[in-house]
């Protein structure tokens, strides 16, 4: 599976996720700001401390001479102002009370290193070795440590520091010993050359092959001999430890240099406002103000598929986890080879590509999920009742409510065709009715092609039979003369984009605010309009829809997430049945954004929308004057007969043709019992065949205790149960249920062995 080497490559290459912010890109010591401020904002100043102590070696000396790079780094800087970290250091050394450095009860190392400097950047190299225990010798040609220190500091906060951090850890120190050759220290181990500003470089410089390595074998340069400023010097001792250390385990001079800058690219405009804390005495924070202060913290990472995409966010999965989840799904280690780890995952992805969108470095991590889908399809290992009822209605909407025929009375090619697909006319005929009645009064040669865009196949994973579905949809388009399709659904659109390029389109809405209508101007109250995921990639439509609103005099709220951020209703990508739980919350988070009404353009939005009893406009019952925002969604059975009903009256009404009239069984269902076989994906027809069949053969039991009949039968992939009674002239329905199992008394079952 290529494509599985080729998101590991795309994640490890181009993810910022693990990239530094900006302050800990500009700190010369790489401190994990992130952490300090988490620990500083709970009142935890002495795991703050310890974290600041670890990284920086002397941290009396770094918080009072540090310059903070990171305070101008800091993105809340163009917002409402940057954090105070030398405010919040100072705090913490103020309120930490274990100050006391880690006692390393280890055995020596067997090592000696010489260091050739008694600067800061020589003791911060000796102090990161000796917590190793390593043996060093500290050459330093004056009668005092610190270097340069004595020039930027007071005596008595260096010095004290020094003498502190050193206070359980032992080295030598050769004081007013000038070295002159490195053959001087030519039995040393290794050797750290930080001899200070114009300091003696033995005509060494850095080789470039490794982390603070010479030309010469076993020797380091760095401090201010190389330019470093003080806290670049303390960083470059403790630094070159690491690299020394790596040198005498390993016999190479080549330890990478610790990376610098970052890749993070983050908006500092989406932050929320925060005003800074000012100290009450003016000088010093309280405990609680620097907290509060901490509190400010963006926290900055590469997280934005984390923070909007729902799965991600929900889950809790990190672009890295989704691949390992998926890899090791597609390649279980599991001795039957059928490993289903992320099987749900890969089908929870409702495709709506908002990750993609916001990733500054565009990767789509939708495409993966869709592959991984089709992979999962060709082994055989996805189940297939997470897209069963969803095909079905494909196969529906392409065969018997399908319908394709030139504008009445006319024998030429078209110009235009009208393609609203297959769930506008399912959610309310009069929306295809009335859409197709304006278009013809603007364009009288307009077509008009009913059926379904194939995206249940694509959203289910079935490569093959979503081909099948696109070459027939292209056979189609070019029999009827190539015209240009009028789209209804943002879907259809995004699916003809992706899959049909060569087919140019319009929406409704665009051709609407184009050519001109007759608005109405109802009246309601202030609506938000609710972009669909699909019609992220066409701000046309967008903007054609706002145009029509505002043309009715619709007062608009805006919502949070729209235009390129629009975000899916949880329809997308069929995840109702994979992960229902989950669809349910997506469904509520959208409705909870706003109080008022809704304006959907996409009818599964709308109808998600209602469900949930969000009061909700189609687009086009505003439009056309057809429905309240309170209009009940029609249950699975009821769309079905919606789009019977839609291809029955165009033919009569347009082209003078009627249909053969479709004989059913007479079934009493309550309204209760039709919603929840509706939820569970079960259609009314399904009960009728599997009354029909349990009369005919007479394989049913009865209930002792109802006095009920019970019976099943396998439709197609799935089995139904219906528990029914005769009643009059028909039957009357009690219950219904279906299941994947396929039981072994079934004769349908039987014969397919």
């Amino acid at each position: 599976m290529s494509f599985l080497n080729d998101f590991e490559q795309i994640l490890s290459v181009e993810c910022r996720q693990n990239e530094p912010p900006f302050c800990t890109a500009e700190c010369p010591f790489r401190l994990d700001v992130k952490d300090l401020m988490k620990k500083i904002q709970k009142g935890r100043f002495n795991a703050a401390f310890r974290t600041f102590q670890n990284t920086v070696g002397f941290p009396g000396i770094v918080a009072a001479a540090c310059p903070h790079p990171c305070e101008k780094a800091c993105l809340r800087a163009e917002k409402d102002g940057s954090l105070h970290l030398h405010h919040l250091e100072q705090a913490m050394l103020s309120y930490a009370t274990r100050k006391k450095p880690n006692a390393y009860n280890m055995p020596g190392k067997g090592k000696k290193i010489a260091v050739i400097g008694g600067g800061i950047s020589g003791l911060a190299c000796t102090l990161s070795l000796c917590h190793k225990k390593y043996d060093v010798t500290v050459f330093e040609k004056s009668g005092r440590i610190g270097g340069h220190l004595w020039d930027v500091l007071s005596p008595e906060i260096f010095l004290s520091d020094i003498e502190e951090q050193f206070q359980f850890e032992s080295y030598t120190l050769e004081s007013k010993r000038e070295i002159l050759a490195l053959t001087e220290v030519s039995e040393f181990d290794a050797v750290y050359v930080a001899t200070g500003k114009g300091g003696a470089d033995f005509g060494l410089s850095l080789s470039g092959s490794g982390a603070y390595a010479s030309g010469q074998n076993g020797v380091f340069l760095g401090g201010s001999l190389m330019g470093a400023g003080t806290m670049q010097a303390i960083a470059d001792g403790l630094e070159a430890s690491h690299a020394m250390e790596w040198y005498l385990k390993t016999g190479g001079m080549n330890q990478p240099a610790a990376p610098k800058g970052t890749g993070l690219r983050l908006d500092s405009s989406r932050l929320t406002e925060m005003p800074e804390v000012i100290p009450a005495d003016g000088e010093r924070y309280s405990e609680e103000e620097a907290a509060k202060e901490a509190g400010r913290c963006a926290l900055c990472s590469c997280d934005a598929c984390m923070r909007e995409c729902d799965l991600m966010r929900l889950f809790e999965k990190t672009p890295r986890r989704i691949y390992e989840e998926v890899y090791i799904t597609i390649h279980p280690g599991t001795l039957s080879r059928d490993g289903t780890w992320a099987t749900r995952l890969i089908s929870t992805c409702n495709q709506c590509g908002l990750c993609k969108s916001v990733c500054p470095q565009k990767i789509d991590i939708g495409k993966f999920f869709q592959q991984s889908h089709r992979a999962m399809v060709k082994k055989g290992a996805m189940p297939w009742a997470f897209h069963d009822y969803f095909l079905r209605d494909m196969e529906f909407s392409n065969g018997e409510a399908a319908l394709l025929k030139k504008a009445p009375r006319t024998d030429g090619t078209p110009s235009y065709v009208f393609f609203p697909g297959c769930q506008m006319g399912a959610s309310d005929p009069d929306y295809v009715k009335k859409s197709y009645r304006y278009l013809l009064s603007k364009q009288p040669d307009t077509a008009l092609w009913l059926r379904c865009c194939g995206a249940p196949a694509d959203w289910g994973g079935e490569e093959e039979r979503h081909e099948a579905e696109i070459r027939e949809i292209r056979k189609q388009w070019e029999e009827m003369g190539k015209p240009e399709v009028v789209f209804g659904c943002p879907t259809c659109r995004q699916m003809f984009a992706k899959y049909l390029p060569e087919i140019s389109g319009e929406f409704l809405y665009e051709k609407m605010a184009e050519w001109g209508i007759d608005l109405p101007k109802p009246e309601t109250e202030t609506c938000s309009i609710f972009d669909p995921c699909a019609s992220r990639d066409f701000p046309e439509l967008q903007q054609s829809v706002r145009k029509l609103a505002e043309g009715m005099g619709i007062p608009l709220a805006p919502l949070s997430h729209e235009g390129e951020l629009a975000q899916c209703c949880s329809y997308g990508g069929h995840t109702s049945v994979a992960a229902s739980l989950y669809s349910r919350e997506v469904a509520r988070e959208r409705l909870a954004e706003k109080e008022n009404p809704y304006i959907a353009y996409c009818v599964n939005c709308r109808d998600t929308f209602a469900s949930q009893s969000k009061p909700v406009y189609h687009l086009l019952d505003l439009v056309f004057g057809l429905n309240g925002a309170g209009r009940i969604p029609p249950t699975l059975t009821e769309r079905w007969e919606n789009r019977r009903e839609l291809k029955r009256s165009l033919l009569l009404e347009y082209w003078n043709e009627e249909t053969e009239k479709r004989t059913k069984m007479n079934l009493w269902i309550s309204e209760e019992l039709k919603r929840k076989l509706s939820r569970d994906m079960i259609l009314e027809s399904d009960m009728a065949e599997v009354i029909s069949w349990c009369e005919e053969t007479g394989r049913r039991l009865k209930d002792p205790e109802t006095g009920h009949l019970v019976g099943h039968k396998k439709i197609q992939n799935m089995t139904f149960w219906a528990e029914y009674l005769p009643k009059e002239d028909g039957f009357e329905l009690f219950g219904g249920y279906a299941h994947r199992m396929c039981l072994e008394d079934d004769v349908k079952c039987q014969s397919e062995k």
